[in-house]
């Protein structure tokens, strides 16, 4: 029987069942018992070593992958990874060594494991097609904590919106807007994006741009500028760290106006307030030195003819 069994293997999926059951039955009516029995504890001896073997390779495997994920933390841990991608990348891991324990496990109890690595792949095929945007979002917040175009906290501008990046996920990104609206911005659009980090240097230069009238003088109108520069102690210069120091210059002479162009440097934390209080010393200082702000003024000739 044994040599039978060995050369003439059931095929279930490609042979008729009945006919298979009458030839097993046959067999076992025509065997006698004393080599059915030898045959049987043969065969259970076998499929026992089989289990055991199993079982071994599992538990070994099993502990190895868990030694796998201590040490991937232990890695993230020391290069103060960001926990989203730490968890993400440690988690892939861990499931993609367990799938392929199960797999081996399986092939040592001697099941052909090809069908079910097929199965296996299909699915994930099935499954990253259907959740294709996802995994684009995926794919790009690994992108973002990988290269870390921001941080939490700093204050961006991107896919048309602007406020302080709050928090950052494996999908999406979450901002506070200055009015307090909460924008959730999917990974992959924000990763292929332009985005505008205002926090991402620790200095950021401020722009004023003042007309006056026509006959102003200009020098006058620059000391009073100047004035309101070197009062204003927000504002740094080279020896504090700036890349350059302020700057007033006459920018240009436009229909209605003279237009003087003002830059100055302060840290990144002062930007609006020191922008709004230079507003307001502008709008009071210039008019009492007489400097006057101009209006809209159109020449009209005519022609007495």
């Amino acid at each position: 029987m044994l040599e039978f069994l060995q050369t003439n293997p059931i095929q279930l999926d490609s042979l008729d069942l009945k006919s298979k059951v009458t030839e097993v039955a046959e067999i076992i009516t025509t065997t006698p018992p004393n080599e059915l029995l030898t045959n049987m504890i043969e065969k259970g001896i076998g499929f026992g070593l089989k289990v055991l073997s199993a079982l071994a390779i599992y538990f070994i495997g099993a502990w190895l992958i868990k030694r796998i994920r201590i040490f991937l933390t232990g890695v993230f841990t020391r290069r103060n990874t960001e926990k989203a991608i730490s968890s993400f990348v440690t988690s892939l891991v861990s499931i993609s060594l367990t799938v392929l324990l199960i797999i081996i496990t399986v092939g040592t109890l001697g099941i052909n494991t090809t069908s079910l690595a097929a199965l296996l792949a299909a699915g994930g095929m099935a499954i990253g097609m259907a959740l294709s945007g996802t995994v684009q979002n995926f794919a790009g917040g690994i992108m973002l904590l990988v290269f870390r175009p921001f941080k939490a906290g700093d204050f961006i501008e991107a896919q048309g919106f602007s406020g302080t990046v709050t928090e950052i996920n494996i999908v999406n990104t979450k901002l506070t807007t200055t009015d307090n609206r909460v924008i959730f911005i999917p990974n992959g659009a924000l990763s292929n994006g332009n985005i505008n980090n205002y926090s991402q240097n620790p200095v950021r230069r401020l722009e004023w741009l003042i007309d006056v009238e026509y006959g102003s003088s200009s020098d006058d109108t620059k000391a009073v500028l100047k004035s309101i520069i070197s009062s204003e102690p927000r504002i740094i210069d080279t020896t504090k760290g700036a890349p350059a120091d302020p700057m007033i210059e006459l920018n240009a002479l436009r229909d209605s106006s003279v237009q003087f162009i003002m830059r100055a440097w302060v840290q990144a934390s002062d930007y609006w307030d020191v922008f709004f209080a230079i507003n307001d010393r502008i709008y009071h200082e210039l008019p009492k030195q007489g400097i006057q702000f101009p209006f809209p003024q159109l020449d009209v000739h005519i022609n007495r003819d």
